[in-house]
């Protein structure tokens, strides 16, 4: 028996040739969390259109699993699936939102130690409680949702906090906010993994926007407009189809018609990030997509995506990514 059971914890995954994720999910599971991860992993394939990822779910004590709505799963799969992950992904639970309830238990911790060395580990809102309870966020940059943020820093010092973004990434470990960000969070490993248009081909799928960087913020005030006050989405529309020119923000705020002091502080309140700031993240994004999908030289990609030249292209992605533009290029056409 005892072999039997060792051979079925080593075929949890059954294609050898993709990436496998582990959803490591508890009791008080937060369900759209789950659905999360299942639909946008699984929706991305090869250009040929075969799958690149496995997604399982697992959990420490195999069985019916309480939820934080009146549905119970059955989870079958058992904690031997985070030892043969390349990625191990953690959602929140209800359990995090109870203080006394929020010590990591026994199994969870049985479960987070089967997991090998230099396995990508990531959390979703408030599972990033599970990743500093096992010490995997001590000295690192991690997030969680802002509601948590000074339980959490109280309770684990030795984090570098930041409650302000959407998500971070610190080495191997990742966390991310709510459950919006938790959007963010995989298709940025997507990305990661496979390069822009493999990720915008997951969010065009899901209906959601393909790129927001992490730093982005995570509590806007004000995200929809006031009744009957303009807002900036004409503007930001149409800078994407001018991306190769120099835009200026008197020529945005022009088209909404607005004072460039009216326009700097209604786009931050929407966006939660500056005009300028916005501008330089969309022509990196634009920068990597002509990487990846077309043979056009560095100094023509930098024209058309506004950097003006070669030298700025790969300054800003450096800055943004850390790798010149082709070591991108060359890194994502092996990938392909």
């Amino acid at each position: 028996m005892a072999i039997l059971c060792k051979n079925r914890a080593m075929s949890v995954f059954r294609h050898p040739d993709r990436h496998h994720v582990a959803v490591l999910v508890r009791p008080g599971l937060l369900v759209m969390e789950l659905g999360i991860v299942h639909r946008l992993f699984r929706q991305a394939c090869s250009a040929g259109g075969e799958p690149l990822y496995e997604v399982v779910t697992c959990t420490p004590e195999p069985g019916e699993l309480r939820t934080d709505s009146d549905v119970r799963i059955p989870v079958p799969i058992g904690p031997e699936a985070v030892a043969e992950a390349d990625t191990v992904i953690i959602p929140a639970s209800s359990m995090e939102y109870e203080p006394n309830a929020r010590r990591i238990t026994p199994p969870v911790r049985a479960a987070m130690d089967l997991i090998r060395p230099g396995t990508r580990i990531a959390s979703i809102c408030t599972g990033a409680f599970v990743l500093a309870a096992m010490g995997l966020l001590d000295g690192r940059s991690a997030t969680t949702h802002w509601k948590s943020a000074c339980e959490f820093q109280l309770e684990y010092p030795r984090v570098r906090l930041n409650p302000d973004v959407l998500y971070t990434e610190d080495g191997d470990v990742f966390t991310s906010a709510g459950v919006a960000s938790g959007i963010d969070l995989c298709l940025h490993l997507i990305r990661r993994d496979f390069g822009a248009a493999v990720a915008n081909e997951v969010a065009r799928g899901t209906v959601v926007s393909p790129h927001r960087e992490g730093g982005q913020a995570q509590f806007i005030r004000r995200p929809v407009p006031e009744p009957q006050s303009s807002s900036t989405g004409a503007a930001r529309a149409w800078a994407l189809e001018h991306l190769h020119r120099p835009l200026t923000l008197r020529e945005l705020a022009a088209r909404e018609s607005m004072s460039t002091r009216t326009f700097t502080r209604r786009f931050r309140d929407e966006v939660g990030i500056s005009a300028v700031q916005w501008l330089t993240q969309q022509r990196v994004e634009r920068a990597r997509q002509l990487l990846e999908e077309t043979e056009l030289s560095i100094d023509r990609i930098a024209t058309d995506c506004g950097f003006g030249t070669a030298a700025s292209l790969r300054q800003h992605l450096q800055s943004a990514l850390g790798v010149s533009p082709s070591a991108y290029r060359s890194t994502f056409r092996r990938s392909a």
